[in-house]
């Protein structure tokens, strides 16, 4: 009785009185989130090995990797993946050399110019183009901006009606609003404490942010600009319309040239027989570009954390 009394006294108990099955069910659904992401790539991984191994029984890896020449439909064959993945990382290049210096301004003024409400009608204007199909941007590329630029080209010769500038261009105009709006996100976390030490001291707006803002939120601006070439390099549409299906080893942009995702979707499209040896090359060239995405990923963590800033 007084032990009861005491505990009366003292408040309410800290303890649940009733078990909580909603959040339960909340754990359930994020961990099954979590699993489902695992298990993707996992299965990507258990698609692409078998075929890929069946590849490598008659190809040599280093010939695969350093051969200048691509032709495995053709007679003689050719399975030398060099041609492809330079092709690959020149308009990844010229993609990334656009959306970085657009996409970090627009995210400065976004974060530190712009008002409230300007930046709520303009943050979702810029995400917009996110939501264009790709065909449609590798369409835009081919019909405008290759015949623009082939009538205002100043120096030596034109580039070709399929090349490489074109895609890498409009790729880049593509991936902005990845940069942009991430990296905004980044900077926008920065604690306004640090701004107004800046400006304390007699730094302007413009020294604040590209002195304070932004090497405080590297982290982010770091993750974004990867995902940003993750997304260059696995996109597909925009190199399939714009850059050709020519498997050159240049690193020429404005002459015609095949990526790595251009050469899957269109032998994917193709007639080859599932069974065949060909078809295994579709495998094996992505693979290929899952270990570079995976190797670009694992190092984009590792500088997350090293530059990462924990603010309290």
């Amino acid at each position: 009785m007084a032990a009861t009394a005491s505990r009366s006294a003292a408040g309410p108990s800290l303890r649940r009185s009733r078990p909580r099955y909603g959040e339960s069910v909340i754990k359930a659904l994020l961990l099954a989130a979590s699993l489902v992401s695992v298990a993707t790539t996992v299965g990507i991984v258990a698609s692409l090995v078998p075929p890929t191994l069946r590849f490598f029984e008659r190809i040599g890896l280093w010939d695969f990797l350093t051969g200048t020449e691509w032709s495995p439909l053709f007679e003689p064959p050719a399975y030398g993946v060099l041609p492809l993945v330079t092709a690959t990382l020149t308009i990844t290049v010229i993609a990334i050399a656009v959306a970085v210096p657009i996409g970090l301004a627009a995210a400065v003024y976004l974060s530190e110019y712009a008002t409230p409400r300007t930046r709520s009608i303009l943050k979702p204007v810029l995400e917009v183009l996110a939501g264009i199909p790709t065909v449609v941007y590798g369409f835009f590329a081919l019909s405008f901006l290759t015949p623009l630029l082939q009538d205002h080209w100043p120096l030596g010769e034109p580039p070709e009606i399929f090349n490489g500038l074109s895609a890498g261009l409009v790729m880049g105009m593509m991936i902005v609003p990845t940069v942009a709006s991430l990296s905004e996100d980044a900077m926008a976390s920065v604690p306004q404490s640090l701004r107004q030490g800046a400006y304390a001291l007699g730094s302007t707006k413009r020294i604040t942010a590209l002195s304070v803002v932004l090497p405080a939120a590297l982290s982010g601006i770091v993750a974004a600009v990867v995902l940003a070439i993750s997304r260059a390099v696995g996109e597909t549409m925009i190199v399939a319309v714009a850059a050709g299906l020519r498997p050159n080893l240049t690193l020429n942009p404005l002459e015609a040239m095949q990526t790595m995702t251009g050469y899957i979707a269109a032998a994917g499209e193709g007639d080859l027989p599932v069974s065949s040896f060909d078809y295994t090359t579709i495998f094996a060239v992505g693979m290929l570009l899952f270990l570079a995405t995976f190797a670009m990923n694992f190092v984009s963590i590792r500088l997350v954390r090293k530059y990462r800033e924990v603010y309290e």
